[in-house]
């Protein structure tokens, strides 16, 4: 059985631990969607560094409509938080790339927006002598559901080793209101929900990763697939290092 206030105090003592080590004045930095897992990863900072040392960066494309779930979550929180609307980089970036190359596609625009969101954090981090913390949660990053370069980025991950399930539970344990830990998971970017896009539901993926059996072959072979060709996702980027070995008479 998953106990989550346990797990809750083992990553506030963690985070605190690893801060200790890498940043001992320095406050952690993230991203705020008033999703689950901003949520809970932002509970888990301020446990573990207290609140004054907790920086939230609220980042719309645009006009968000549910901004307002974020930006409860930091009043809820007590946290710092900065607000940075990417359209005008947005705007400007894809208008630049159509100039040269033509239209984007449909999928370059989707990643596009993650990836300047963590530009910005990085640079609002890197103001305040921060660390960014990832909030991916192992559910997505078993089958590679993140942005390579974007939400998939960190200098710690609190939640990678919980899936969403125990994220939810983790979450209720901190004492979060259930419009944050229920808030249904989205890219915020292409409409749908996260289960729309993964077509197939986080708690068959759940209790695959940890029991190892689900029942709906369909399911469990595109689990499987997702899992086999993200692979790339979840290793360090390939290196040559050259030996002299590789020398060519031809």
């Amino acid at each position: 059985m998953f106990d989550a206030k346990d797990a809750a105090k083992s990553a506030v003592n963690w985070i605190r631990g690893w801060f200790q080590e890498n940043g001992p004045d320095s406050p952690a930095v993230l991203g705020i969607s008033g999703g689950k897992d901003s949520s809970v990863a932002a509970a888990l900072c301020a446990g573990a560094l207290g609140k004054d040392r907790v920086v939230g960066v609220l980042m719309p494309n645009g006009v968000q409509p549910d901004i307002d779930v974020s930006e409860d979550l930091v009043s809820f929180l007590g946290i710092r938080s900065v607000r940075v609307n990417i359209a005008p980089a947005y705007d400007g970036m894809t208008g630049e790339i159509e100039k040269a190359l033509g239209p984007l596609s449909r999928q370059a625009r989707i990643n596009l927006a993650p990836r300047l969101r963590m530009a910005a954090v990085y640079a609002v981090s890197q103001s305040v002598n921060g660390r960014v913390s990832n909030t991916s949660n192992l559910s997505e990053y078993w089958v590679g559901y993140s942005t390579r370069y974007g939400d998939s980025v960190g200098d710690f991950a609190p939640l990678l080793g919980f899936t969403v399930s125990e994220v939810k539970a983790v979450g209720r344990a901190l004492g979060l209101p259930e419009r944050f830990v229920e808030k249904p998971p989205s890219d915020g970017l292409s409409g749908k929900t996260d289960e729309d896009n993964l077509g197939f539901r986080y708690a068959d993926l759940d209790r695959y990763i940890r029991e190892g059996t689900l029942e709906d072959g369909p399911t469990r072979e595109k689990i499987d697939r997702l899992h086999r060709i993200n692979a790339f996702k979840r290793l360090p980027m390939p290196s040559f290092t050259y030996t002299g070995e590789e020398k060519n008479d031809g």
